[in-house]
């Protein structure tokens, strides 16, 4: 055997063959957890944010996802100094050349740039996105993330899924058309900036499993750096729109029941974001958007419940019926390893 042939026996596996083997692989134990948390977490809060928004009539959005993220930081931050948490795979792994008070070399911090820059992208385009399409349409067109996310694996990784898992994502597209027929009206700028929203989104979770066995961070270590970078830019931001004045000038913002509903709306935040990042790490960037498309179904259910507004239409409910059957079409897949 010569140089070369040993050479290849000893390199790793690349992160492209490891993502195309969990593709195919069965669902773990706690990969099943964490795609339940992550819904948990999400419709919980959607309900938080519901209520700021709506029941309190806040005006800022932006600034709700800068208090979540201030939060975080600040959480993580703590937990890291007590060593309660690590920011790397491998605790045993000592890095030396750490930033002060940063926990990260510089250099992983510069590898964990287009995820940040993705998932700023992705907010900012979907906040963009709502303004000129009808919600039933704009949800319609947002569940056609599924077959954006598969393309962008396909493109980064090569990545490519059974027939059965192709089968679900197309009848989770069938029933998001179907759901949202009756508002067909077409709107070439809006819908283009719905799909850069979808690209964003696919290429925003497609990067969190590929950054984080590149960088060696695990899920903690991916919130941290992605805080660090977003956090300054998302303030500069509000400052410049003027939404820090708007907030300082809320008549509620001395409420205490509008506190709570923040405070507890920060928690959460948290907690789906660390969802969010080892979900798509343990199972896939495709398993977090089906997992979105799902939770979408019991926010809606919740949300009606609670919030009401929503009329009956028989369309809307098949359309939702069939994303569901998708849904649970995938899931049984990927259980078992199909």
């Amino acid at each position: 055997m010569d140089f070369k042939d040993q050479k290849t026996l000893l390199e790793p596996k690349s992160s492209d063959d490891d993502d195309r083997r969990r593709a195919s692989s069965p669902m773990t134990r706690k990969g099943v957890y964490a795609a339940i948390s992550y819904m948990t977490c999400a419709v919980l809060l959607i309900m938080f944010n519901k209520a700021a928004l709506s029941s309190y009539k806040f005006p800022c959005a932006n600034v709700i996802t800068l208090f979540q993220m201030v939060c975080s930081s600040v959480l993580l931050y703590a937990l890291r100094c007590r060593k309660i948490i690590s920011f790397r795979v491998n605790n045993e792994i000592q890095i030396t050349n750490n930033i002060p008070g940063i926990f990260v070399p510089l250099n992983t911090l510069l590898t964990t740039l287009p995820l940040a820059i993705s998932y700023l992208l992705y907010m900012l385009v979907s906040m963009e996105s709502v303004r000129g399409v009808s919600v039933p349409m704009y949800t319609t067109l947002r569940r056609t993330t599924v077959a954006f996310t598969m393309l962008v694996e396909y493109v980064l990784a090569r990545q490519k899924y059974s027939r059965y898992i192709v089968g679900s994502v197309w009848i989770i597209i069938f029933g998001a058309f179907i759901a949202g027929a009756r508002d067909l009206s077409f709107d070439a700028y809006a819908y283009a900036i719905v799909f850069s929203a979808n690209i964003c989104t696919a290429i925003y979770l497609a990067s969190i499993s590929r950054i984080g066995k590149s960088s060696g961070l695990n899920s903690f270590g991916l919130m941290w750096c992605n805080g660090l970078i977003c956090t300054p830019i998302l303030l500069l931001w509000t400052w410049v729109c003027g939404d820090l004045q708007v907030t300082a000038n809320f008549s509620h913002l001395s409420s205490v029941g509008f506190q709570v509903v923040m405070l507890l709306s920060c928690v959460m935040a948290f907690f789906l974001n660390y969802a969010v990042f080892l979900n798509t790490t343990l199972n896939s960037a495709l398993t977090q958007t089906i997992c979105g498309n799902l939770k979408d179904l019991f926010t809606i259910g919740i949300g009606w419940i609670l919030f009401g507004g929503l009329p009956f239409d028989l369309l809307n409910v098949a359309g939702q019926s069939l994303g569901f059957l998708g849904s649970c079409i995938y899931a049984f897949c990927k259980i078992r390893g199909l």
